[in-house]
């Protein structure tokens, strides 16, 4: 007889983090998507080098963070965000480098490390 033992707190945010990964993964192909289909144009309010934090779409006020609104009218249903996120925020940062790829990462992770897709 084999019993395995389950962590009950380690499961759900397995859960969790496998979300967050599908998140981040349907942000950045919105992205991307919205730049094959505007001619090569980013999004704008895409930060270079800085990561920002995404806003919950039509957000009344976002500290700082990244309106991509424009995302929501044919490439998402709504902006994913962070399953313990709260406010106007999604808990996803995004960014663009030098080179110009975007990274979309989920920085509140429960069990492995940040999680980070860039394209």
């Amino acid at each position: 007889i084999v019993i395995l033992a389950i962590s009950p707190t380690k499961q759900p945010g397995e859960v969790r983090d496998a979300q967050r990964s599908s998140d981040v993964h349907a942000i950045l192909t919105a992205v991307y998507q919205y730049i094959i289909d505007n001619d090569g144009k980013f999004p704008a309010g895409i930060p270079t080098d800085t990561p920002k934090e995404i806003c919950v779409a039509r957000a009344q006020s976002c500290n700082n963070g990244v309106v991509l609104d424009v995302l929501t009218d044919s490439y998402l249903i709504k902006l994913p965000s962070d399953p313990a996120a709260t406010g106007t925020g999604t808990d996803y940062l995004i960014f663009q480098d030098a080179k110009g790829h975007i990274t979309v990462t989920a920085p509140r992770t429960e069990q492995k490390d940040v999680i980070s897709v860039m394209k």
